[in-house]
């Protein structure tokens, strides 16, 4: 491109005077510019001559700068025009006045948490405001973030990223690709259709930039500093303070789980209504507005004056010709004052002198006059009072606090306040203690009460990461509050929650107690009493419920034959849904042998009769004898229970 300094004067359109150079870029340069038409400043963004040999890229210009235009948010810097000049596209911005982010940045200045929150929301505003009218940013990134006059932010440059994105022209080598990918989203280097959360990573990354002074994850490539971003969550730092699980949301590795620029813009404007109000940024001085008459298309130089050096003459002057500021020669008027004719020395010396001092008298009685006008309309007579602290009484105190000393009150709209409780002064303006004349206005917030914060989702989480994820959102966890079976939800997990007898509610007030229910897991089982029952009844019932069922024997003195006997688990037993019992069918009352008891004496042969299941029966003989039969006789197979009567001698 041609020396950004050749284009100084040149007009565009016929309308557009270049000024001065703002910036220079690989792809445009950017002038303060005259617009003669309406009187006022605006920003020249003239493309690179080579782009317009790209037909392609000017249909693609044209469509994203009336789409542009069509913004109209107090955070998106106007489109006012767009045109091409001979074979250089050019687009005609709003002015202004406060420099960028990336001025502050390059100065040195980093934000604090206040000031990069109320930033951040407004930029996220504007953004909101343009995705939900379809148009992405593609390039937001610190020199693209405006300040008008009065410090708010403005996000510029909308539409021409997307036309260079998809145009056939390649920018140089080196000429600042690194530092549009310097905040340029993961996915912006996987082929995937881009949406407005990839505005909200660069976003992010800029307000970390702000506050900490460097941007993570870049390389010394574009293509490498995207790669470190896939997969990488934004590192925790000091300086972001609560801020932080804000941004490490909004630069979330996984897309899907960035909040969108309008959820963002709610969550920061809740954040800096807890916050303290942020000081003013230090924002460079702006372009004079328009006070010395309209600006000219005379050329280079118009509008100014054109300096005539000492003894320089046009040949009819005596004297040297003056131009005031903002005038331009009449040289029609010159010339008919150089006709004139001169009067004679004689006639010069005869002019009384009294009326220079006439003249001065008048003047100065003109500029007193005037004085007095001013410094009454101003006040300067006016006593002055120190503005009473009001912060923290009611609306009504404050009232009659200002008007002791003869203020007014005046309210903006309320705000929500952790500290200050609802109805109650948050801020006044001008601050207590500063002077302010008799009569001046007081402005202050009342305070809505406690901001109401987002309740998340806390499904599938267990009480400690419930717990942690409210205190992120100020809110407090009572875990578990109630425990109940669920057959869906496993156990130690989070059923559902409550707040003020609602359940699984979004939205409850700062520092509000939220109630958990966890899940003790599926109800369980109780094993039925199938005893008597024929195996199939048996498997029937069981099955009903859910529960494997497998078949065994065994002897039972209390069913016949065929018939369940028992079952195990044990018949009344808890089970989780789905476990194996096993049905035990009786092949009827167990059974024994007698044992040989010949020698024993009736005591011992008692003893080995219960060690069978066996009871001692009739004693034949005498009672201290010893064994020498039994009946049913030793070896036989008999119920348990029976009874064996003995014969002693």
């Amino acid at each position: 491109m041609p020396l950004i300094t050749d284009a100084i004067g040149r007009v565009l359109g016929g309308r557009y005077r270049l000024v001065s150079p703002l910036g220079v870029g690989a792809s445009a340069q950017v002038f303060l510019a005259e617009d003669v038409s309406l009187q006022r400043h605006v920003a020249i963004k003239l493309l690179q001559p080579g782009l317009a040999s790209d037909q392609g890229f000017l249909k693609r210009f044209r469509a994203e700068a009336r789409a542009a235009a069509g913004l109209n948010n107090p955070h998106i810097a106007r489109v006012f025009d767009w045109g091409e000049d001979g074979t250089e596209p050019y687009l005609v911005l709003e002015y202004l006045g406060g420099g960028s982010l990336l001025d502050l940045l390059e100065r040195g200045v980093r934000l604090s948490v206040p000031q990069a929150t109320a930033l951040a929301a407004q930029a996220a505003r504007g953004l909101a405001h343009a995705h939900a009218r379809g148009i992405i940013h593609r390039d937001v990134k610190p020199a693209n973030l405006l300040f008008d006059d009065e410090g708010r932010v403005r996000v510029a440059d909308f539409g021409v990223a997307r036309a260079l994105a998809e145009g056939a022209w390649t920018e140089p080598a080196g000429s600042g690709v690194i530092g549009t990918a310097r905040y340029a989203a993961p996915e912006q280097a996987q082929g995937v259709v881009l949406d407005g959360r990839a505005d909200v990573y660069a976003l992010a990354l800029c307000i970390f930039e702000a506050l900490t002074g460097y941007v993570p994850f870049v390389l010394d490539t574009p293509m490498g500093t995207l790669a470190a971003r896939i997969g990488a969550s934004l590192p925790g730092h000091g300086a972001v303070g609560p801020l932080q699980p804000i941004l490490s949301a909004a630069a979330a590795p996984d897309v899907s789980e960035r909040p969108d620029a309008a959820s963002l813009a709610a969550q920061l404007e809740s954040l800096a209504a807890r916050l303290p109000r942020p000081q003013a940024l230090p924002l460079p001085h702006t372009v004079r507005p328009w006070t010395e008459g309209p600006p000219t298309l005379a050329g280079p130089g118009a509008g100014t004056a054109i300096p005539v050096g000492p003894g320089e003459q046009t040949g009819l002057l005596a004297t040297p010709a003056r131009a005031g500021p903002g005038e331009v020669f009449d040289l029609d008027q010159v010339e008919a004052t150089a006709r004139r004719p001169r009067p004679s020395a004689s006639r010069r010396e005869r002019v009384p002198r009294r009326w220079p001092l006439v003249v001065i008298f008048l003047v100065v009685l003109a500029l007193v006059a005037t004085g007095l006008v001013i410094a009454l309309r101003k006040g300067v007579f006016t006593p002055t009072h120190p503005v009473p602290a009001v912060t923290g009484m009611t609306l009504a105190r404050a009232r009659q606090t200002a008007a002791k000393d003869h203020f007014t009150l005046t309210t903006g709209i309320p705000v929500a306040s952790v500290s200050v409780r609802a109805g109650r002064v948050v801020d006044q303006d001008p601050r207590a203690g500063s002077e302010l004349k008799q009569g001046g206005t007081v402005r202050v917030v009342v305070s809505s009460g406690l901001p109401v914060e987002t309740i998340p989702s806390l499904r599938g989480l267990g009480c400690n990461g419930a717990t942690r994820l409210l205190e992120v959102n100020h809110l407090k966890a009572q875990c578990p509050a109630l425990a109940a079976y669920s057959s869906s939800v496993p156990t130690g997990e989070v059923i559902n929650w409550s707040y003020g007898g609602r359940v699984d509610p979004t939205r409850a007030p700062y520092g509000a107690t939220v109630l958990i229910a966890l899940s003790k897991g599926p109800q369980p089982i109780t094993i039925p009493n199938v005893q008597g029952d024929t195996y199939q009844q048996a498997a029937a019932a069981l099955g009903q419920l859910g529960l494997s069922v497998t078949e065994s024997s065994g002897p039972s003195a209390q069913v016949g034959a065929g018939l369940v006997g028992a079952t195990s688990p044990a018949i009344g037993a808890q089970v989780p849904p789905g476990s194996a019992v096993t049905v035990v069918v009786s092949t009827g009352p167990p059974t024994v042998q007698v044992p040989n008891l010949s020698g024993d004496s009736v005591s011992a042969a008692q003893a080995a009769l219960q060690q069978e299941g066996l009871v001692l029966g009739s004693v034949f003989g005498p009672a201290h004898g010893t064994v020498f039969a039994t009946v049913p006789e030793s070896g036989t197979t008999v119920q348990e229970g029976t009874a064996v009567n003995v014969y002693t001698a």
